[in-house]
């Protein structure tokens, strides 16, 4: 679908690459008004896209997948030539996430475990230990969630392919549940160690507004 409203942007922030629960990178990325216009993007295999303009968006461009189709959201005053170039843009952006293989500590259940030991040392005094870490499919409210009486963690498999730092911080505030059930100030005290925490934040908030899946919390938070 390809709209021909124009506009003059100075700059666009790429806000997301979401492959359904997968990735969002944010990057500040030049308008077309000075190039040359006989200049075209390579080729990106054809694939469905569905473009949608928004009048509240105004410097954003996001995009993720809803099932076989791309949905890309671009300001509602884009021009043409503007659409097409991110539209292209954001493409080659989802093939380069999408054709990266999920790291070894994000792979199974024992890595997520590993994992757990090496930032429960780093960042809360090796006093957390979980009896199990485990990946789930898909929650409808939550990012991940925990047991503190049996000590188990479990990890939406929407974050399988969410950078390291991302995964991290949810690992770090699981763990931080096995101390403190609550989300009180001495819970923040702990999870905010991690030094990623207020950037994590904002990046799952992200990825759940591009991907419209409504999740406000990391594990239904009050």
């Amino acid at each position: 679908m390809w709209t021909t409203r124009g506009c003059d942007l100075a700059a666009i922030l790429v806000v997301g690459i979401c492959p359904y629960g997968g990735r969002v990178a944010d990057a500040r990325v030049p308008s077309l008004r000075n190039r040359d216009k006989d200049k075209r993007q390579p080729a990106v295999p054809e694939q469905k896209i569905e473009v949608r303009r928004s009048a509240r968006r105004r410097r954003t461009v996001t995009a993720y997948r809803d099932g076989d189709t791309l949905v890309v959201l671009i300001p509602a005053k884009m021009s043409q030539a503007e659409e097409e170039h991110w539209v292209a843009e954001m493409q080659r952006k989802l093939q380069r996430t999408e054709s990266r293989r999920a790291s070894p500590a994000r792979a199974s259940d024992e890595a997520l475990l590993l994992r757990c030991a090496e930032l429960s040392r780093r960042y809360l005094d090796d006093t957390t230990k979980p009896a199990s870490v485990r990946w789930v499919p898909p929650m409808r409210t939550r990012w991940a969630s925990c047991t503190p009486v049996d000590r188990t963690i479990r990890v939406s498999e929407r974050l399988r392919d969410v950078p390291p730092w991302v995964l991290d911080y949810v690992l770090v505030h699981e763990l931080a549940h096995l101390r403190v059930a609550q989300h009180n100030a001495k819970f923040w005290a702990l999870v905010q160690r991690y030094p990623k925490t207020e950037r994590a934040i904002g990046y799952l908030e992200g990825l759940s507004s591009a991907a419209g899946l409504g999740i406000t919390g990391l594990d239904a938070e009050d």
